[in-house]
């Protein structure tokens, strides 16, 4: 069975759906949970902030990043397991390389991940982290929907 579950996680409910998930079955089955979240800094390095400061607004971004996976950590000690947590930083990479990437040095033999389930205009406008996930991940990928979406 699964030992070692990763999970990526942002502040929307689909993403605290799957958060859930993953903590029932760490918890059923006596796994290792690894929770990351990823913050994209490219958008941030250079042009289009003449009026802020690139290395201040990167720092904020972090900051929230920390925050948002500080709150899935507390919420799966709530659930009764422990998670190891990290950030992972993009400069403009496609998300879902960062995560499989990750997912993939660190051992985990299932993904487990919240998807909105756009499709049509939606799904070309904002694409797909699961879908590109799922493309590219050697391991079994758990989706979770929000009936909600």
């Amino acid at each position: 069975m699964y030992q070692r579950i990763f999970v990526p996680v942002d502040d929307s409910e689909t993403s605290n759906l799957a958060l859930h998930e993953a903590c029932h079955l760490a918890k059923e089955v006596g796994a290792s949970l690894k929770l990351v979240h990823v913050v994209d800094l490219a958008q941030f390095g250079w042009g289009g902030t003449e009026f802020l400061d690139a290395t201040e607004l990167q720092k904020s971004i972090k900051q929230a990043g920390e925050q948002v996976l500080g709150q899935a950590g507390a919420k799966a000690k709530e659930l009764g397991v422990t998670a190891d947590c990290k950030i992972l930083e993009s400069w403009g990479d496609k998300i879902a390389a960062v995560l499989v990437d990750d997912a993939g040095a660190w051992g985990a033999d299932l993904i487990v991940m919240g998807t909105h389930g756009w499709s049509g205009l939606m799904h070309l406008l904002m694409g797909s982290v699961a879908e590109g996930v799922l493309k590219l991940a050697d391991v079994p990928v758990l989706l979770v929907r929000n009936p909600g979406d």
